[in-house]
C-alpha cells in the first residue's frame, strides 16, 4: 500500500498524512465498541426495548465485526486494501446516520449490524496498510504507536465522550457524531491513499473456506456473548457453541485441501505470529475486565455518573497514549519487543490484582486510581509488541490476512472476556446476597472477584509469551519488514515485526 507524495520539511516522502486518515478511520470503530455502553439506559427508554433484548444493541455490532475480519482482511490482499478501507468506511458511516435516525428497536438493530460489519471491513486492513507504507524499522515502529494508541485508548475515550454527549444532548448523537468525521476521511482517503499492485492474479477469495469462517466466528460470538446471559452450562450456549467447532473444523479441512486457501496453513508457522495472537486475545480478555467492571464499581457503588465515570478513565488513556506514542517505540529498539512485552503483562496483571482488592467504602483515589497507573502503562507497552511480533512473518501479499487476524483476535478476546468475567462477577454477587450480605457488599464481591480472574488471564498471556515467542536473531526491536524471510526456513519463528 502506499501514499501519495507528500513531501516532509526535509524533502522525503512522508506517509505521516496517510497515517492520520487510517487512525481517523479506526477510532471511529472502536469508540463504537463503548460509546454506547453508557447510552444504553437512554437507549431503552427511548425505543422500549426490554430489559432482555437491550444488550443485543451491543451484540448486533459484536456479531459481524468478529465474524468478518478474516474474510475482509483476504479480499483487502487480493482486490486493494485502499478499496476495502474506503468501502468500509463509507459502510459504516452510512450505518452511523441509520442508527441515529432510529425510530425503533428493529430499526438501530439492522442499522448497528450494518454499522458492525463496516467496521470489519476497516479495521481488517488497517495494520497491514501500515506496516506495508512505513518501511524503515524506526519510522514504523513510531507508526505502529499511534496504531496502538488508537486500538488501547479508544475504548475509555468512548466511555466518556458517550457520557458527555448522552448527558447534553441526547443518545442520538453518539452516532451523528461519526458522520462528518466519517465523509471527511473517506474523501481524504481517496486523494491521499493511492492504489497498490494487488496480488489477485491467479488467486480466489476460496468462497467455500470464507463462507464456513465467517459463519464460524459469528457464530462463536454469538456464543460467548449470549452465555453471560444464558449459562455456560446451558443447552443453549453449548448447542451454539458445538456448531461453531464444528463449522470450525469443517474450516480447517477445506484450508488443508484447497489449492488457494483463505487462511494458509504457514500463517502459523512462524511461532511469534501464533504466540502473539494467543497472547492478544488472553490479554485483551483480562484487561477488558477494567473495561466494563470498573465502570459498574464506580456507578454503582462509588455513585458515579457518566461524566464522573468517564473521567475515572481517562488517566488509563493518558498514560496509554504517553507509553504508546512515545516511550514504547524506544524501548522496543531497544531491548526488543518480547522484552517488553514481559514487563507490559507482569503490570496489567498487577493492576488487575490492586483492583481484585476495591473494598465497599473505597473512595476513587486510594482504591481505583492507583491500578489505573500500571494497567495505562502496561497496556500502552503491550499493545505496540504485540501488533509488532503478529504481523512478523507476512508477507506483503498476506500482510491484510495478518492484520484480520490480529484483530479478530482481540476481538474474541472482548467478547470472551466480557462473557466469562459479567458472568462470574453476577453469579458470585446472586450468592452473597443469598448469604445475607448488602447490596454494595454482594456487587463490590463479584467485581473482586471477576478482576482477580481477569488478572490471571492475563497472567496466562505472560506465561505464553514467555513460553512461545522468542527474539530475532541479529536485532533487537524486532521490526523488519513484513515479508521479510527467515534465515532458516526450519525456524520460522525467528521473523520479526
Amino acid at each position: 500500500m502506499s501514499a501519495r507524495a507528500v513531501p516532509s520539511s526535509a524533502g522525503q516522502v512522508s506517509h505521516w498524512p496517510a497515517l492520520a486518515i487510517l487512525c481517523a478511520g479506526q477510532l471511529m470503530v472502536i469508540l463504537d465498541g463503548t460509546i454506547v455502553n453508557v447510552a444504553l439506559p437512554s437507549i431503552q427508554e427511548s425505543l422500549g426495548f426490554s430489559s432482555s433484548s437491550l444488550g443485543w444493541v451491543v451484540n448486533a455490532y459484536l456479531i459481524p465485526f468478529g465474524g468478518l475480519l478474516l474474510l475482509s482482511g483476504r479480499i483487502g490482499d487480493l482486490f486493494g486494501r485502499k478499496q476495502v478501507f474506503v468501502g468500509g468506511l463509507a459502510l459504516f458511516t452510512a450505518a452511523s446516520m441509520l442508527c441515529g435516525l432510529a425510530q425503533s428497536p428493529a430499526m438501530l438493530l439492522v442499522a448497528r449490524f450494518a454499522q458492525g460489519a463496516g467496521g470489519a471491513v476497516t479495521s481488517s486492513v488497517t495494520l497491514a496498510m501500515i506496516v506495508t507504507m512505513f518501511t524503515e524499522p524506526g519510522e514504523r515502529a513510531k507508526a505502529i504507536g499511534v496504531y496502538s494508541f488508537v486500538q488501547s485508548a479508544g475504548g475509555t475515550l468512548g466511555l466518556l465522550l458517550g457520557g458527555v454527549l448522552t448527558q447534553t444532548t441526547s443518545w442520538h448523537w453518539i452516532f451523528f457524531v461519526n458522520v462528518p468525521i466519517g465523509v471527511a476521511a473517506v474523501v481524504l482517503a481517496r486523494r491521499i491513499l493511492a492504489a497498490e499492485r494487488t496480488g489477485s492474479r491467479g488467486r480466489s477469495t476460496d468462497a467455500p473456506g470464507a463462507v464456513l469462517v465467517t459463519a464460524a466466528l459469528m457464530l462463536a460470538v454469538y456464543t460467548i456473548v449470549e452465555a453471560a446471559d444464558h449459562g455456560f452450562g446451558s443447552a443453549r450456549t453449548l448447542g451454539s457453541g458445538l456448531g461453531s467447532l464444528v463449522l470450525l473444523a469443517a474450516f480447517v479441512v477445506r484450508q488443508a485441501t484447497a489449492d488457494d486457501p483463505l487462511l494458509p496453513p504457514r500463517m502459523f508457522g512462524y511461532r511469534n505470529v501464533s504466540g502473539a495472537l494467543g497472547a492478544h486475545a488472553l490479554m485483551v480478555a483480562g484487561m477488558f475486565g477494567f473495561q466494563f467492571l470498573a465502570v459498574l464499581y464506580m456507578q454503582k457503588v462509588l455513585g458515579f455518573d457518566e461524566v464522573r465515570t468517564g473521567l475515572g478513565v481517562v488517566p488509563v488513556s493518558v498514560l496509554i497514549g504517553l507509553m504508546s506514542l512515545f516511550l514504547a517505540p524506544r524501548l522496543i529498539a531497544r531491548f526488543g519487543a518480547r522484552a517488553v512485552l514481559l514487563v507490559a503483562l507482569v503490570l496489567i496483571a498487577g493492576g488487575l490484582g490492586l483492583l481484585g482488592r476495591i473494598p465497599v467504602d473505597g473512595t476513587y483515589f486510594t482504591d481505583v486510581f492507583p491500578a489505573t497507573v500500571p494497567l495505562g502503562i502496561g497496556f500502552g507497552l503491550a499493545m505496540p509488541s504485540l501488533a509488532g511480533l503478529a504481523m512478523s512473518g507476512a508477507t506483503p501479499q498476506d500482510s491484510g490476512l495478518a492484520s484480520g487476524m490480529f484483530n479478530t483476535m482481540q476481538q474474541v478476546g472482548a467478547s470472551l472476556g466480557l462473557a466469562v468475567l459479567s458472568t462470574l462477577a453476577a453469579s458470585h454477587t446472586g450468592a452473597l446476597l443469598h448469604d445475607g450480605a448488602s447490596r454494595d457488599e454482594a456487587l463490590t464481591g463479584g467485581y473482586q472477584l471477576a478482576f482477580r480472574v481477569g488478572s490471571c488471564f492475563v497472567l496466562t498471556a505472560l506465561v505464553t509469551a514467555a513460553v512461545v515467542l522468542r527474539t530475532p536473531r541479529g536485532t533487537t526491536s524486532g521490526t523488519s519488514a513484513p515479508g521479510h524471510t527467515p534465515s532458516r526456513p526450519a525456524e520460522p519463528n525467528t521473523t520479526s515485526a
